[in-house]
């Protein structure tokens, strides 16, 4: 008699999950799901017209990078600056891809004196950022997602 009523009571216990609603189960599937899933990473990087969205994601942000470093040369090389001192200095362009394929400049970060008589480079940056055409945005689970990226750019007026 004994066994009989621990086995009903472990049978009771083993069978709650029974009494779950469908609301409650699929909930703990969702958030075993959103659990799951790695937050930083994306399933597909923005692409230009250029780059194939067939490759791996490695070779889809190879390709974006290429082609953003690309074209920071040749709107670089369009400009000219005058500087009192030699300049020989990186500086970081963050950047934002967002969910609609814009790109806009996040932040320009550098040294205190490396962009020193250059006080418009970033507006003239954002500016010809702006006209950038737009591309296929980053891919999380099928969604458009925003992506930040970094590109060092290399000062030098040897």
């Amino acid at each position: 008699m004994r066994k009989m009523y621990l086995l009903c009571c472990f049978g009771l216990l083993v069978s709650c999950e029974l009494f779950m609603s469908q609301e409650e189960k699929a909930q703990k599937l969702v958030n075993e799901d959103l659990l799951s899933i790695d937050w930083n990473d994306v399933d597909q990087y923005p692409l230009f017209d250029v780059c194939d969205e067939t490759a791996v994601k490695a070779a889809q942000r190879e390709c974006f990078q290429n082609v953003m470093a690309d074209y920071l040369a040749e709107v670089l090389a369009e400009l000219s600056f005058e500087v009192e001192q030699d300049v020989n200095d990186t500086v970081y362009i963050d950047f934002l891809v967002d969910e609609h394929g814009f790109i806009s400049v996040f932040e320009l970060d550098h040294s205190i004196g490396a962009l020193k008589g250059m006080e418009d480079f970033n507006g003239i940056l954002t500016k010809r950022l702006n006209h950038l055409a737009t591309v296929a945005p980053a891919l999380k689970r099928g969604t458009p997602v925003s992506l930040r990226f970094r590109l060092p750019l290399l000062l030098n007026t040897d």
